[in-house]
């Protein structure tokens, strides 16, 4: 029987193409599109079901998991890094009560098979910035990265007692050019793009020697989808995966633009997302998720610019 499929969050910058992705590899009916209001996407509407969920509303979320024989969850709903230093309470009840909905859904056996994204912001100032290990000091220091380290532990925890089918990945900075950023200390990496065809010019909000672990959109989706379809027994993990892709700061990515752009003009204005970028790492060791399910990222910095500013200029 082939798996049906929600995807909550849909229409973040993740879920968006994440759907697409599932219908064209299960077929339309198969991937249940939600998110707490419309999507604004035509393309996800028109192909497919959609429906509202409060992730929060656990009676909701069975409903619709009855409704439409559901085997597998995309947990995708949070308040990102930057989003939730300004709503803490939110932050931290929407980023844990969802993910507790959930695990519930499947420890009770309604479904078969969760994943649920975790963050490099579950490291901190004293973990190990260079080629960040899989298994080293975690001491976040935003509501954000908090959240998502307990969330792992949560993991974990239902993997080990309850025998809950939970995979995850520590996702990079993600850079896409089919949805806006949703509040991520990231963003700028998406902004540049966005700017740069605009107006020529773009204020960057961290420093130009900000290195982070980027990683693009097309290799983030491959890696959820390889993760959820790799066999049980490869998956050794269960509380989150390192992944990597590219490293590079504002500068480097400046200069990569202005192949493109000659007169592209970068500025920089520091605010409080410096703080939460210094306490990142600026480079991941993914090799245990080589080992195990055979992870490898495709693109590099100018694969990756050429690709966004093609799609952009569109």
């Amino acid at each position: 029987m082939k798996d049906t499929i929600l995807v909550i969050g849909s229409s973040g910058q993740i879920g968006t193409e994440l759907v697409m992705d599932l219908r064209s590899l299960f077929g339309n009916n198969h991937v249940i599109a939600s998110d707490i209001r419309p999507s604004i996407s035509k393309e996800l509407l028109e192909s497919g079901p959609f429906e509202i969920i409060d992730v929060m509303d656990q009676n909701r979320l069975i409903e619709v998991v009855k409704k439409y024989k559901v085997t597998q969850v995309y947990l995708l709903a949070a308040l990102l890094s930057a989003t939730a230093e300004k709503n803490i309470e939110l932050g931290w009840s929407l980023n844990m009560q969802s993910l507790s909905n959930v695990l519930e859904l499947a420890r009770h056996k309604h479904i078969k098979k969760v994943y649920w994204p975790s963050s490099i912001a579950v490291f901190g100032p004293t973990t190990p910035q260079t080629f960040t290990p899989q298994h080293t000091i975690m001491d976040p220091n935003t509501v954000y990265g908090i959240s998502k380290l307990a969330g792992e532990r949560w993991c974990q925890y239902y993997y080990d007692k309850f025998d809950v089918d939970v995979r995850s990945l520590r996702y990079p900075g993600l850079i896409g050019w089919k949805a806006a950023p949703g509040g991520g200390t990231t963003d700028y990496a998406v902004h540049i793009f966005h700017e740069a065809i605009k107006n020529n010019k773009y204020q960057s909000f961290l420093s130009p020697d900000t290195t982070l672990p980027m990683m693009y959109m097309n290799d983030a989706i491959r890696a959820t989808i390889e993760i959820m379809e790799s066999p049980s027994e490869n998956v050794k993990i269960r509380s989150s995966y390192n992944i990597a892709g590219l490293s590079f700061n504002p500068q480097e990515l400046s200069q990569e633009i202005k192949n493109y752009f000659p007169n592209f003009e970068m500025s920089y204005q520091e605010d409080y997302r410096q703080e939460i970028a210094n306490s990142w790492p600026k480079s991941m060791d993914d090799s245990i998720a080589t080992k195990d399910w055979n992870w490898k990222s495709e693109f590099d910095l100018k694969k990756m610019t050429a690709d966004m500013i093609k799609n952009l200029k569109k």
